[in-house]
């Protein structure tokens, strides 16, 4: 079951939460109501910017400087009005203590088998981080692999990949601190439970994939920062991949291919199932294209790490990704001439485009992956943004389809190629994160591991509905709450969205947004342009020029959601993350009295100087760069930080950030909070809440993320008139 595929460079994307029924009859502080906020004084700087002939001003330039003593003072001041201003507020505690008992259960990953050995996560229930077990057979007990929570205090120390030696007698894993992209890998011995003396550092958008002989690994680096560089804030340019020979220094580890000329490349390198190639995956930034290089390694057991390097893919004009081989024959997902994706063949010794051949076509859904278990290809489609599973001979012929208990999401897809046993989750906003043992021979399919999680969804709904954004396009959205609503216009609705990146958002199940619902709310979950729920296409439509249409498409959602009685613009908030928060961001700008609240997240907040930190120049690729000229036209048009305008009304806002988060930096965050502060014309707050030993979100432990979603609820009840009876 060893996951052999390419994996693609990642992690270079900006992304992409007893009843408490809400009583709507009289306000908790109201729209403007609050109490008066005293925030900090941020001073300006006379910086101004010619762009292209248009002087644009950049007053809290200096916010940018994350290591200034200065701006660490900012900080705590912020942090402290912030966090005053939340510990205010009726019902925090009492959402809190809610969302402490409901995330309170067991939750299981999907398993894998590496080696002859099984492996899979486990939380018990309020973990900070989940653990790796593994155990031999499915019937023995399983034993404790890593516990991430042991390697510090605060749960801040977290697993961001493991990968398993292909005989099993050894476990690379890296781990991330506070949040940050950058990687440490380590070596664990899978019998022992003891670590080696290796060490990798300055790793980042990487995995590690194993040559077949067990004795070491492939992986993606850059240089090590230089004396008194930022390593959270300096742009990232010169990865290369690199071979790691276990029991060795990081010193002697072999250069496998760099490219000076290119030095924003992206490597992925992975090996196929039987140890014969070195796949690499090259991007240039977060394009969704790539190209697809092969390195015939000789001898499996005894590799080849200089040998000529085919390049087998160069045009850079198609999404390509390892699937399988059988030999030289390669299979690859792609959506060259098919933009919701095929399958392909592809034979070494005839390479030419000509000689290659659909095994499965492109369908009317989207090909999100394909996997090979049981003498099978498993394709993973994405039917109206969510899952459906069709089962083909590896001659292409279709053989059936998965059966699936509701809309939802389908995770996993493990299984050994030669053996029948498949496993693989699933998920909905009422339908808790089930793992599922699947039988290829006999099509038996049995419940895995099933979670007890104290809610019933029998009393609640999920709906798919289509609406049409400003210039006709139809676009979906599902829209989730208790089954007993009334479409009065007065429920208070949460509408979240993403919309770039190729990311599709699919159903998902959320202790957060069940507390939530819970209290009476409304969940809308809107699949915009910029996506990739519809292929290539739909992506393209919301990118560069074309980014007006997701922050249409996501105020039209917005104005559906009123038509249909859901709710009105007092009793409305709007919530994202990274991509998302610039979409939030945009959206409360250009139509700020149609949201009661703006809950904007790690956002992408200045569109003139995103691409001068860290990987931010990988996603010209989706926005563009405005060091172009026609690219800063529209950059400028939509920028969240330079379209507040003094004196206007902007809805309750709470800007969320973290100090380490060196993806979207902090820095983002900071500059629109101290301009929205300055330019509030209402009594609406306008707070930044930072986190502290945090990033961008993976692996934020368990008891930062109920403390955050308590105060985002509180902030939002609070700010749309809205009060929870609590029991």
């Amino acid at each position: 079951m060893r996951s052999r595929r390419l994996p693609a460079p990642f992690g270079t994307r900006p992304l992409a939460l007893a009843a408490l029924p809400l009583l709507l009859a009289g306000p908790v502080l109201g729209q403007g109501d609050g109490p008066d906020i005293d925030y900090p004084e941020t001073r300006t700087v006379d910086v101004v910017e010619d762009y292209h002939g248009t002087p644009v001003a950049d007053p809290y330039r200096w916010l940018e400087d994350s290591d200034a003593e200065e701006v660490g003072d900012w900080v705590e001041a912020q942090n402290d009005v912030a966090f005053g201003y939340l510990e205010t507020l009726p019902y925090r505690e009492e959402i809190e203590a809610r969302l402490t008992e409901l995330w309170d259960y067991e939750r299981y990953g999907t398993p894998w088998k590496d080696g002859g050995r099984y492996f899979f996560f486990k939380n018990d229930g309020l973990q900070n981080q989940s653990v790796l077990y593994v155990q031999d057979r499915l019937e023995d007990e399983p034993r404790v692999l890593i516990d991430p929570n042991a390697l510090s205090e605060d749960g801040t120390v977290a697993l961001a990949g493991t990968f398993v030696s292909p005989d099993g007698r050894y476990l690379a894993y890296a781990l991330n601190t506070s949040g940050s992209d950058w990687r440490e890998f380590r070596i664990r011995n899978v019998e022992s439970g003891e670590d080696l003396s290796d060490r990798i550092e300055w790793a980042k958008f990487t995995g590690a994939s194993w040559t077949e002989d067990s004795r070491g690994f492939f992986y993606a680096r850059y240089p090590a920062p230089g004396e008194g560089s930022d390593r959270l804030t300096e742009a990232n340019a010169d990865q290369a991949i690199y071979y790691h020979r276990v029991g060795t220094p990081q010193s002697e580890d072999v250069v496998v291919h760099a490219d000076p000329d290119n030095p924003r490349w992206l490597f992925g390198a992975g090996t196929t199932e039987d140890g014969r190639f070195l796949i690499l995956s090259v991007r240039d930034g977060s394009s969704s294209q790539n190209r697809l290089w092969v390195r015939d390694l000789g001898d499996p057991m005894n590799p080849d790490l200089g040998g000529p390097l085919m390049r087998l893919m160069d045009d850079n004009d198609a999404r390509y990704s390892l699937v399988h081989n059988a030999g030289p024959v390669l299979y690859i997902r792609t959506d060259l001439d098919a933009p919701r994706g095929r399958l392909i063949e592809v034979d070494l010794r005839k390479p030419a485009k000509h000689s290659w051949r659909t095994v499965i076509p492109e369908s009317e859904d989207l090909l999100e992956d394909v996997s090979v278990v049981g003498g099978r290809f498993l394709a993973r489609y994405l039917h109206d943004a969510h899952s459906r599973v069709s089962v083909f001979a590896l001659d292409g012929t279709p053989v059936g389809e998965l059966d699936l208990p509701t809309i939802g999401s389908v995770g996993g897809l493990n299984g050994d190629e030669d053996e029948p046993e498949l496993f693989y989750s699933f998920s909905s906003f009422l339908y808790p994160t089930t793992i599922f043992r699947h039988d290829l021979a006999t099509g038996e399919t049995e419940v895995f591991q099933k979670p007890e999680v104290d809610f019933d969804p029998s009393g609640y709904v999920t709906k798919q509905v289509f609406y049409e954004s400003r210039d006709g396009t139809r676009v979906p959205m599902f829209v989730t709450h208790r089954s007993d609503l009334s479409l009065d216009g007065e429920n208070p609705t949460l509408l979240y969205a993403y919309g770039g990146f190729n990311i599709s958002l699919r159903p998902g199940f959320n202790v957060a947004r069940l507390v939530w619902m819970e209290m009476g709310g409304v969940y809308a979950q809107p699949n915009l342009r910029g996506g990739g729920e519809y292929g290539e296409g739909w992506h393209e439509a919301g990118t560069k020029e074309k980014k007006q249409n997701v922050f249409d498409d996501f105020i039209a959602a917005a104005e559906h959601l009123i038509d249909e009685g859901y709710t009105r613009p007092g009793r409305l908030a709007i919530s994202g993350g990274s991509n998302g928060g610039l979409l939030v961001g945009a959206a409360m700008t250009q139509r700020p009295e149609l949201f009661a609240v703006a809950l904007p997240a790690v956002g992408v907040m200045d569109m003139l100087r995103f691409h001068k930190f860290t990987i931010g120049w990988a996603w010209v690729s989706d926005y563009g760069s405005a060091d172009e000229p026609e690219a800063f036209t529209y950059l400028n048009a939509y920028s969240p930080l330079h379209n507040l305008q003094e004196g206007k009304c902007y809805p309750a806002t709470m800007v969320t950030t973290a100090d380490h988060d060196d993806r979207v930096v902090p820095a983002h965050s900071f500059k629109f909070a101290a301009r929205l502060q300055a330019s509030q014309g209402c009594a609406n707050p306008a707070i930044i809440r930072i986190e502290t030993k945090a990033g961008h979100g993976a692996g934020k432990p368990t008891g930062k993320l109920i403390e955050e979603a308590a105060d985002r609820w509180a902030f939002t009840l609070a700010n749309m008139s809205a009060r929870p009876v609590l029991p």
